[in-house]
């Protein structure tokens, strides 16, 4: 069983820090997932290869980009073990920066994923995992990198993604129903976090919320356990 099904959350409040997975993944998961979408339209198909001494993972000529290694998840044993921890592979330095701040940051607000060296996991918390790094440390995209025993988890910095089409009315409207149907969390909060961080203005009601962008208009409603109940949208500019 997934050691993460165990760590339960509370409402994580805009200003304060997100101390528990749960609120940490309703802060980012949005958005993370988001740059997924920017990282596939650059990356495609192409195959990937890490250099990690040089810092870098190439997905085909003119897409090398850097990384930070977070850890690894192996196939046989089902368990996942952070780059920190893994003394035996011999992990250059500078590629473990994410993943020992992700560490001190667990220490300081006691989150055991973050502090735990390894512990039994399925592939699916390998994404959880790769959007609370890459909203926390602004990375341009996670990469789960199969290399036949196991994946290589990574955060990318890259400009040709940050720089992929984001904003747009038909992105939010596609994006948070793969999020909530992949993980379970506070569907208000999510959202609100993820509109609120690509740029539209909300307003929000105890069972609804409005959020408008550059013409674009979003209305979602929830019920009494802010679960999303309907989604719609909207485009001013055009007639």
């Amino acid at each position: 069983m997934s050691f993460l099904k165990h760590i339960s959350g509370k409402d994580h409040h805009p200003g304060n820090p997100a101390t528990t997975v749960q609120a940490l993944l309703e802060q980012y998961g949005g958005t993370s997932l988001d740059k997924q979408h920017n990282l596939y339209d650059v990356i495609g198909e192409h195959n990937w290869d890490a250099d990690l001494d040089a810092g870098t993972i190439s997905f085909g000529e003119g897409k090398v980009f850097p990384l930070q290694v977070l850890g690894t998840f192996s196939h046989s044993a089902q368990t996942w073990l952070w780059a920190w921890a893994n003394a035996q592979s011999a992990i250059p330095p500078a590629v473990l920066e994410q993943a020992l701040q992700l560490k001190a940051y667990g220490v300081q607000h006691n989150i055991d994923l973050f502090t735990r060296p390894d512990f039994d996991a399925e592939e699916n918390d390998l994404h959880r995992i790769g959007m609370i790094a890459a909203g926390i440390f602004d990375a341009s995209a996670y990469y789960l990198a199969d290399y036949g025993q196991g994946i290589l988890l990574a955060t990318i910095n890259s400009e040709q993604v940050d720089l992929a089409e984001r904003n747009n009315l038909a992105r939010p409207l596609s994006v948070f129903p793969q999020l909530i149907s992949f993980f379970e969390m506070n569907h208000k909060n999510a959202f609100s976090n993820y509109l609120a961080q690509i740029g539209y203005t909300i307003e929000e009601r105890p069972d609804a919320l409005t959020a408008t962008w550059n013409g674009h208009t979003i209305t979602a409603s929830f019920d009494e356990q802010s679960r999303l109940t309907q989604l719609n949208g909207q485009n001013q500019s055009i007639a």
